[in-house]
């Protein structure tokens, strides 16, 4: 059903018609500590099983009606299990706590060993529920400068294989894909060595390019959040990075700018990117940042934060495309704060943002 566009989101005028059931399950892992769970120290892949479909659905949850939520919810992912593990203990008070998680789509960190076969099962199952895909691709070269999530592909052929097999693997059915956190503002803050820098561009506009020769896939390129440069400062990056070819670009990723925040910090960028729009992450912006202590990793598991707004297309403005999960509430951002390491799924801190936002 979303093998095409229709309108300027694709499936917005779609699921509002047809009256969808969105199937509401799980969500597993992912400014940096994206973490891919699998302990590469990728920001987030998939934990399910290989082809990315998981294994059932744990947790029993059921469906309801979405149609300003034309995301697929993975049935087998971690909050879900955390669902269903709270629930064989008796702890309903918890279980109930982590079902919001649970009961949102988030975002698929596709994993590097078999992205062809994850992103194939992703887009097949979102397409057996007249959803879409939700997919993050986090695997260039020299990934987040040796920090918690470092990594990547080994070399620039080999990130264009990866993207090629993505590609495949989704086909012609429906995904909106976010592409590589963080690659372009550590083109801009210097952490990225200047000798990689003409690679790192060229393989992100090819990865925009290939990405879009499929017919149901729509691309946002990340660019970087409210809190951390001007706009200003990512114009030529995001020039050079092909974001002409994409659909529009991402802020707020992994990050807890607040939306009003991250919605003028867009604006003010799309207004020098041709007008292009953009999504927001709001999966855990519901207190905004922490501003409590002076360390740097104030983005690494800060204590007190919420879940922001729940996912939709529905933002009530012409430029923000959706709010969405794509950070999955959680997943650590690494071994920090006495977190596990990045990507894993960490219950207590997954508990705090529910409670914070249930008080908010």
């Amino acid at each position: 059903m979303y093998g095409s566009h229709n309108g300027r989101f694709g499936v917005r005028g779609v699921a509002a018609a047809a009256g969808l059931l969105l199937l509401l399950t799980g969500c597993s892992a992912s400014d940096d500590g994206k973490g891919d769970g699998k302990g590469d120290g990728g920001r987030a892949g998939a934990s399910e099983g290989a082809d990315g479909t998981g294994g059932g659905n744990p947790a029993g949850i059921g469906q309801r009606p979405a149609d300003t939520v034309p995301y697929w919810v993975n049935p087998d992912g971690t909050a879900a299990r955390q669902v269903a593990a709270y629930t064989k203990d008796g702890n309903e008070e918890a279980a109930a706590l982590i079902r919001r998680i649970a009961e949102q789509p988030v975002g698929e960190w596709v994993g590097a060993e078999n992205p062809e076969a994850e992103a194939k099962g992703y887009t097949e199952a979102a397409a057996k529920a007249d959803r879409q895909a939700l997919l993050v691709l986090y695997n260039i070269p020299h990934r987040d400068c040796g920090q918690f999530s470092k990594g990547g592909a080994a070399d620039g052929d080999a990130y264009r294989a990866w993207v090629e097999a993505v590609a495949r693997g989704i086909g012609d059915r429906g995904a909106t894909v976010v592409l590589e956190p963080d690659a372009v503002v550590h083109l801009v803050d210097g952490c990225t060595p200047r000798q990689l820098h003409e690679e790192r561009y060229d393989l992100l506009r090819g990865a925009v390019e290939r990405l879009k020769k499929q017919p149901g896939t729509r691309v946002y390129l990340d660019a970087g959040n409210a809190g951390w440069r001007t706009a200003d400062a990512l114009f030529d990056p995001l020039r050079r990075a092909g974001i002409e070819g994409a659909d529009g670009f991402a802020v707020n990723v992994s990050n807890f700018q607040t939306t009003a925040d991250s919605t003028e910090f867009g604006r003010q960028l799309s207004a020098k990117v041709g007008g292009k729009p953009f999504v927001v992450d709001t999966s855990r912006n519901g207190s905004g940042p922490y501003t409590a202590s002076d360390s740097e990793e104030t983005w690494c598991n800060p204590p007190g934060r919420a879940l922001g707004e729940p996912p939709t297309t529905d933002t009530g403005d012409d430029l923000v495309d959706a709010y969405l999960w794509i950070k999955r509430p959680g997943e650590s951002d690494g071994d920090c704060r006495g977190g596990p390491k990045a990507g894993e799924w960490w219950p207590a801190y997954a508990l705090d943002l529910v409670r914070a936002a249930k008080k908010g």
